[in-house]
């Protein structure tokens, strides 16, 4: 096998929305550095089941629902 083909595999922390920190493996910076997240799964509706807000921008949603209102959406 070629030598250095492969990146630096090492453990880094990742600091989570809720503040906590968890050591995961990673390529990811250097060995020690934490990475916070935006989202993770204890935040984001497809992991916790919260349903998801439709943003109407312009009136672009309740032209598209009185469009399609007759096909059984």
């Amino acid at each position: 096998m070629k030598k250095d083909l492969h990146p630096d595999y090492h453990v880094i922390d990742v600091k989570m929305t809720d503040g906590t920190v968890v050591q995961m493996k990673s390529t990811w910076g250097k060995e020690g550095d934490q990475l916070s997240l935006d989202i993770d799964p204890s935040s984001h509706p497809a992991w916790t089941g919260g349903s998801q807000k439709l943003m109407d921008t312009g009136g672009r949603v309740s032209k598209f629902k009185k469009k399609y209102e007759g096909l059984g959406f």
